[in-house]
């Protein structure tokens, strides 16, 4: 069981959204580069990136700073990096620069066969975001729901060798509210891909609730907000995943 700190790229800083919104934003770190090294040397192995510009841009837009990030943990990490990934090209350049996996969202929704085809020429290095609003997929950086389930979107790359589903409640992303623990362990039983919890993680309670049996086939969590502000105690967490392994 991973958990993945997360940093949100907008305008170069590291933020927080509430609820997508991105008129929401709280500034953390004006230094993304410093966050990521912050969370390698607090003992974290892995690390969620998401380019919010690139979002609603469609292409990359903080790809400075991500490419600081990959240059200050090196391999003491592995980096997943979602938004504004939109073609082969894309996915490839970025690969190339170092990224463990590159997370495909709109696309996904827009251009299934370019997943698939990324799937297969890139094993294990391809995961799907899927964001969900009343179950509904979102896209465009969270701007367009369209009427597709979550579940549905996730049958589609049952085959498709897939690596991850990273799986979104935006209901709770940035609310504190707790992970959508029945949509997202729903989701996770629908399908055989491995499904990361995002969204809402609030407490060393919801770390705990990771650990019980019925979600043994979660590959983990994000968390944003709560290590930001201190309600999550990072080593306290990490702990709790390790003795649970």
């Amino acid at each position: 069981m991973i958990l993945f700190p997360a940093i949100d790229l907008k305008d170069g800083a590291c933020v927080r959204l509430k609820l997508g919104l991105m008129d929401e934003a709280t500034v953390y770190n004006a230094d993304p580069a410093a966050q990521a090294e912050a969370f390698r040397a607090t003992g974290f192995s892995h690390l969620h990136v998401v380019d919010l510009n690139g979002a609603f841009a469609g292409r990359a837009v903080n790809d400075e700073a991500v490419e600081r990030i990959l240059a200050v943990v090196g391999a003491d990490m592995k980096v997943q990096l979602g938004g504004g990934i939109r073609t082969m090209a894309d996915v490839e350049r970025w690969l190339d620069k170092g990224l463990s996996r590159v997370i495909l969202g709109t696309v996904a929704v827009r251009d299934p066969d370019l997943v698939r085809a990324a799937a297969k020429r890139f094993p294990g290095q391809i995961a799907v975001g899927i964001d969900a609003k009343g179950g509904k997929v979102a896209v465009e950086g969270w701007a367009e729901t369209s009427e597709l389930s979550a579940v549905d979107l996730a049958r589609r790359f049952e085959d498709a060798g897939v690596a991850a589903i990273i799986y979104t409640d935006i209901d709770r992303d940035g609310v504190l509210a707790g992970i959508n623990w029945d949509a997202t362990i729903d989701l996770a039983e629908a399908v055989s891909i491995p499904v990361i919890a995002s969204g809402g993680l609030a407490s060393i309670a919801d770390v705990v609730r990771l650990t019980m049996p019925d979600a043994a086939r979660l590959e983990g969590a994000i968390s944003g907000r709560a290590l930001y502000d201190g309600r999550l105690d990072a080593a306290e967490a990490l702990k709790v995943l390790e003795q649970a392994r």
